[in-house]
C-alpha cells in the first residue's frame, strides 16, 4: 500500500442540481484495475460550527432534515460562500442560523463522512465569545436554538435526535481538544 493507485479516467455520469457524480477509472499497484465512482462536491466547500455559549455548553439547532424526513438536532453548518475562508463562512452560517457571531473563531480541522465515495470535506470552527448577530438564512422556517452542555454528549448520540455523523465527531473533538488546552 505504499504506491497509490493510478487514476486513468474521470468522467462525469450523471449530474442534478444538487449532485454531480464521476466515474474513475484505477489501477492499483498489484495491476487490479476497478472503476469507482464517487460525488463530486459542487461549490467552495463547508464549514460546521460548535458554538460555545459558555465552557460547559454549546448551542444546537433542530431543523427538519429532508433526508431522513424529520427533525434534528445539529449543529450550525453551510456552504461556504465564494471567496471565503472556513472561520468567515461559520460567522455567517451562525448568524443566520442561531442569531450569534463569534469574537474567537479556531479552525479545528476538516471531517468527511463517506470518503469512499464522497469527496465533500467540511471545516470544523470552533467559536468562543458568542454577540448577537443577525442576517437573513435560506432556511425555509426559523430554527430552533437548543443549549447543550457537553458532559451529555452521550446522552445527545444514543437518544436518536442527533444522528448527524458530522455534529456528533465535531462535538467530540470540540470538547477533548478544550479538555486538553
Amino acid at each position: 500500500m505504499s504506491k497509490p493507485p493510478v487514476i486513468h479516467r474521470r468522467r462525469e455520469i450523471a449530474r442534478s442540481r444538487l449532485f454531480h457524480i464521476e466515474a474513475l477509472d484505477i489501477t492499483f499497484s498489484n495491476g487490479v484495475e476497478v472503476q469507482y465512482e464517487r460525488l463530486v462536491p459542487q461549490g467552495y466547500g463547508a464549514v460546521i460550527v460548535v458554538p460555545f455559549q459558555d465552557a460547559e455548553t454549546v448551542l444546537l439547532i433542530r431543523e427538519f432534515s429532508a433526508g431522513s424526513e424529520r427533525y434534528e438536532l445539529a449543529l450550525p453548518k453551510g456552504k461556504m460562500e465564494a471567496g471565503e475562508e472556513p472561520v468567515q463562512a461559520a460567522n455567517r452560517e451562525m448568524a443566520e442560523e442561531i442569531g450569534f457571531s463569534a469574537k474567537h473563531l479556531t479552525h479545528l480541522s476538516h471531517l468527511s463522512v463517506a470518503p469512499g465515495y464522497m469527496r465533500h470535506t467540511t471545516h470544523l470552527v470552533l467559536a468562543e465569545g458568542l454577540v448577537p448577530a443577525q442576517a437573513e438564512g435560506d432556511e425555509p422556517e426559523p430554527l430552533e436554538v437548543v443549549p447543550w452542555r457537553l458532559d451529555r454528549l452521550l446522552e445527545l448520540g444514543l437518544g436518536g435526535e442527533c444522528t448527524e455523523a458530522r455534529s456528533l465527531a465535531a462535538l467530540y473533538l470540540a470538547r477533548d481538544y478544550f479538555a486538553n488546552r
